[in-house]
């Protein structure tokens, strides 16, 4: 997925430690709801622009 974002200059996101198991769940729960594993990798893709902006690198907002 990494190298699919920056491909389509989308903001990257890196699920972490403290993040898997919302992301495992929304794997799980794909079919019924798909707003947990939306809403996991945008805040996992908030939490990487706050690197990029401490890094002052430029990214476009969507």
């Amino acid at each position: 997925m990494f190298k699919e974002c920056l491909k389509y200059n989308i903001v990257p996101f890196i699920i972490t430690e403290q993040t898997k198991l919302f992301y495992y769940r929304g794997i799980k729960e794909w079919d019924r709801e798909r707003g947990y594993l939306r809403d996991t990798c945008l805040a996992a893709q908030d939490q990487f622009k706050l690197v990029m902006d401490y890094f002052r690198i430029p990214y476009e907002e969507e």
